[in-house]
């Protein structure tokens, strides 16, 4: 089955060229060395609640996340660890702050990495040479985190703000404690809240190292917001062949996150296309609410698990001919919607029976098209 038999945009250009880094492997994630770029995104829940975060790690990972970090603040988080990371279905990194003795609990647990913010780690340098013995003997990555809002006073102090040289200047720093003890298992992430700076930091970073890259606008906002900002650093980034995972930083629900960044990568050609909706942004001429439409549209279809091209359009002008391209599509006025299927209209039906008519018709054209291909 082809993109092209789908109905789906061909995309008109190969994905970027790759930044050639090295390779880690975090649980059955490879990331770095052309492996394709996953996306990640961080627990909400309290994590000594075993139940509760599991149940959070299966919304994420039915969303399309492929690692999960959760946070690590207490003794009663740690202990939780080993519970986690034996029952969730994707690879799990322990996000540590403050106290270098979870690092070792973490690995103790059976992480498939950890994350540590050298900025703030009571005497972290100190405990280099002990984290990375742990983690070499475990065969786990470590993801070195730095943070505009958590830098190490030193450096703010040197450059006067977390400047994108601050940045790259900690992590590379942290990155040469352990390389004095053998240690290259590293994967880095520079973050800051403006997109311009974090692309500038992630550039610099990437002419300086091999390492691989986590992109991440750290507090990016809202969803609206924090979308945005993020789709512009990740897609300049990525354009580049910068990058080898992502995190879309929302002030949302993680499964949002995980969306957000799977689109992301969609949009690049760097992950699959699934479900795409095209659909008018309205006008004077709409005789049908279509925003709502859409909308429900969306909702339906959410966890359609076969590509699909759904074209929910307006008036006449563009309605037709977007229909005819689309797998399924709709072209709406005067309160009915005319249902195009493979670029031919099977019928027309009342506003108040588009979204179970595209749903039925989808059906059908997903087992028309599994039976022609020999699919289970």
């Amino acid at each position: 089955m082809t993109t092209t038999e789908l109905g789906l945009p061909s995309v008109p250009t190969s994905p970027p060229a790759r930044r050639a880094s090295r390779r880690i492997q975090v649980g059955t994630v490879p990331v770095g060395g052309g492996a394709p770029v996953s996306v990640q995104t961080m627990t909400t829940t309290n994590t000594a609640d075993v139940d509760g975060t599991l149940q959070q790690i299966a919304q994420v990972t039915a969303a399309g996340c492929d690692i999960i970090r959760v946070a690590v603040p207490s003794a009663d988080d740690a202990e939780a660890l080993p519970q986690i990371t034996a029952r969730s279905p994707i690879p799990v990194i322990a996000d540590i702050h403050f106290q270098p003795r979870y690092v070792f609990a973490a690995i103790d647990a059976g992480c498939a990495a950890v994350r540590v913010n050298p900025g703030n780690i009571k005497k972290f340098d100190d405990r280099i040479a002990d984290i990375a013995a742990a983690a070499s003997a475990a065969g786990i990555p470590i993801r070195i985190g730095v943070n505009a809002g958590s830098l190490d006073p030193r450096l703010l102090a040197k450059h006067g703000q977390a400047t994108p040289e601050a940045l790259v200047e900690s992590a590379l720093w942290e990155c040469s404690l352990f390389e004095e003890h053998g240690f290259t298992d590293l994967k880095i992430a520079v973050k800051h809240h403006d997109p311009l700076t974090m692309i500038a930091a992630n550039r610099l970073l990437a002419a300086r190292c091999d390492y691989p890259l986590h992109l991440g606008v750290t507090e990016a906002g809202p969803a609206l917001q924090g979308s945005v900002k993020s789709a512009v650093a990740f897609g300049v980034l990525l354009a580049e062949g910068i990058g080898d995972t992502i995190r879309v930083s929302l002030s949302a629900d993680p499964v949002e996150q995980v969306k957000a960044g799977n689109h992301i990568l969609a949009s690049l050609g760097l992950r699959p296309r699934k479900l795409e909706i095209v659909s008018c942004p309205g006008c004077g001429r709409l005789q049908v609410d279509i925003h709502r439409l859409a909308n429900q549209v969306e909702a339906a279809f959410d966890g359609f698990p076969h590509p699909l091209r759904i074209a929910v359009m307006g008036c006449v002008v563009n309605g037709p001919g977007e229909s005819r391209e689309a797998d399924l599509g709709v072209s709406c006025g005067n309160g009915k919607g005319q249902i195009f299927r493979d670029g031919q209209v099977i019928t027309t039906v009342p506003e108040s029976k588009i979204v179970e008519t595209l749903l039925d018709e989808a059906a059908r054209l997903a087992d028309q098209r599994a039976d022609s291909h020999g699919e289970p």
